[in-house]
């Protein structure tokens, strides 16, 4: 078994209770907002000491921002008000009593999840997992083309340039990959669970991969949001074989 920690904030699609009488979203929005499918990709249960997860929908509660990013001031921020795409999340303004309580119900409750499992002497490093988009968001900070994978070490500070660096060389292995699709910090150095919880006490490293890899032909159906099931196992192989290279070879 790994001695690792995996969180995957953003795979959820599901709507709160609290909330699911005043959504605006279609399903398309909530699953373009999301990590589509990262669940099925990263949840190696079994593989690592850890996995945490949510079903809870990034658009609706955003667990890789800090919990004071609120709205009006970021409508994209821990509650959002619109996605990452600029659609409008609700009918009618939220007031701060159900702020509050999406907060206390599902942001909260991971976060109190994290702190715990790292007081799990076996726990010697923890991946933040995700994937990004082909094409950048507006709202995103990058423009042009994105890398197949993107590690973040928030420069160096959640987690050492070597370390980040033996993780970099398993994925160009497994997935035979030129040095240039695997980059360290570009576009993503880390959202704010890598940079709360990075060497508090173990390494943390942010994971992110292109969508590219599944949801583009022939695996994916845009009109039904369908993905090849098989398709979604052999990525989810090839990350346990990630990780099988790189604790072969990391003396942490």
């Amino acid at each position: 078994m790994f001695p690792a920690l995996i969180s995957i904030p953003h795979g959820g699609w599901k709507i709160p209770e609290e909330v699911k009488d005043i959504v605006a979203l279609t399903d398309k929005d909530i699953f373009d907002d999301s990590d589509p499918f990262t669940v099925d990709i990263y949840d190696i249960n079994g593989k690592v000491i850890k996995v945490i997860k949510t079903d809870i929908a990034r658009a609706f509660v955003d667990l890789n921002r800090a919990p004071d990013d609120l709205p009006p001031e970021n409508p994209d921020g821990v509650v959002k008000t619109k996605t990452c795409y600029g659609v409008t999340v609700y009918k009618k303004p939220l007031n701060r009593e159900i702020i509050d309580l999406l907060l206390k119900k599902y942001y909260y409750p991971y976060h109190r999840e994290i702190m715990k499992s790292l007081k799990d002497k076996r726990i010697k490093i923890a991946f933040d997992c995700h994937s990004m988009a082909v094409e950048p968001p507006v709202i995103s900070p990058d423009t042009g083309r994105r890398p197949t994978v993107c590690l973040g070490n928030v420069y160096g500070k959640s987690c050492d340039f070597h370390t980040t660096e033996l993780l970099r060389e398993a994925f160009m292995e497994v997935f035979g990959l030129p040095e240039e699709e695997v980059t360290i910090n570009k576009p993503f150095a880390g959202g704010y669970i890598t940079r709360t919880y990075g060497n508090r006490p173990v390494p943390w490293i942010q994971i992110e991969i292109n969508r590219k890899l599944y949801l583009a032909e022939p695996w994916f159906d845009k009109e039904n949001l369908k993905v090849d099931r098989n398709r979604l196992k052999k990525l989810s192989k090839m990350f346990i074989d990630v990780l099988e290279i790189f604790f072969g070879r990391w003396r942490g």
